[in-house]
């Protein structure tokens, strides 16, 4: 643990010392975000904020955990192959992203159209899932009381691709105000950091406090006011990342209670799309993703993340808790 938190803190260093020249590229070839007319009045004066902030989590990341496992990667250990899944998956997940924003900021405001950034993670996730379940033999479930993990058989492989698809995209629609997704995502990556040590996997445990570091490092920038965005770059590779962490440690049933506020933003969008159809046209709530509400409902914006971050850590500790059981 000593050698991931210091992982973490090495991390988190070098993002910060490269975010500044980052910020200062991104404005450079004007690569900023667009803000949606219909959201919240208050949201306008970002318009122009650089995005694809996501890179300042990304690349220390793969540099890091690459250099720290270069003879593991290339003798292909298991080991080695089990640092290429979460390391691929950032890095496949963030390319995708990163064609959608440059896509929204020099294209089209909307940018990749949904059904084709649907299939491309579906892709991505079905890869990573035939890897995990023939490439590193998972195959099981983790129930909080019972003993021993269920195994499951080839029905691992469609609730992987669910589940990473899933969380990839909770993430992403998460994403909306400053500091709120990164905040949430740095307390979700740390509990399974921790449910990862308590199982004596120690190189995940040291990925994973290697992106914890990077997280943090982006919300220095990300903090209200925002002086950068993480963009699709980083919530759909942090989605997805986290996703296959949980899947490698086997509680992945446990996401939905570690990634409580991710599911709740998801759900809203879902429940509001359903009850604006089958109504003719009336809305659940204010304004979905589910931040958007309660700022509508008269919530400041740090108000907003600070209380859906506490119930981030709650859920946390509620999730490792059921681990231990």
């Amino acid at each position: 643990m000593a050698y991931s938190l210091t992982l973490g803190t090495i991390s988190f260093l070098l993002a910060v010392i490269w975010g500044r020249p980052l910020i200062t590229l991104l404005r450079r070839w004007n690569i900023g975000k667009g803000i949606r007319i219909e959201g919240p009045q208050t949201h306008q004066v970002k318009t122009g904020t650089p995005t694809m902030g996501g890179l300042m989590i990304l690349i220390p990341v793969l540099v890091i955990t690459g250099v720290l496992n270069i003879a593991n990667l290339m003798g292909f250990t298991l080991i080695g192959r089990s640092v290429l899944v979460p390391m691929g998956v950032m890095t496949a997940f963030g390319a995708l992203g990163a064609v959608d924003d440059l896509i929204g900021v020099k294209v089209i405001p909307t940018g990749l159209l949904g059904r084709y950034k649907l299939l491309w993670q579906v892709i991505f996730a079905t890869i990573t899932a035939l890897f995990l379940h023939y490439g590193l033999d998972l195959r099981s479930i983790a129930i909080p009381g019972v003993p021993e993990k269920i195994d499951i058989g080839w029905l691992y492989i469609p609730i992987a691709i669910f589940i990473i698809v899933g969380t990839s995209n909770a993430v992403n629609l998460t994403d909306g105000l400053d500091g709120l997704a990164g905040s949430i995502a740095a307390v979700a990556f740390s509990a399974y950091g921790v449910i990862a040590f308590l199982q004596g996997q120690i190189w995940l445990v040291a990925f994973v406090f290697t992106v914890v570091g990077g997280i943090l490092a982006f919300l220095w920038y990300n903090a209200h006011p925002a002086e950068l965005f993480m963009g699709d770059t980083g919530s759909l590779a942090v989605g997805a990342t986290l996703a296959v962490v949980a899947l490698m440690t086997g509680q992945w049933l446990l996401l939905p209670v570690i990634g409580f506020v991710f599911v709740a933003e998801a759900l809203s969008v879902i429940l509001q799309v359903a009850y604006f159809k089958l109504t003719g046209g009336k809305r659940l709530f204010k304004m979905a993703p589910l931040h958007h509400h309660f700022e509508l409902l008269g919530w400041s914006e740090t108000h907003v993340t600070q209380r859906f971050w506490l119930i981030g850590i709650l859920s946390a500790m509620l999730g490792i808790a059921l681990a231990l059981i």
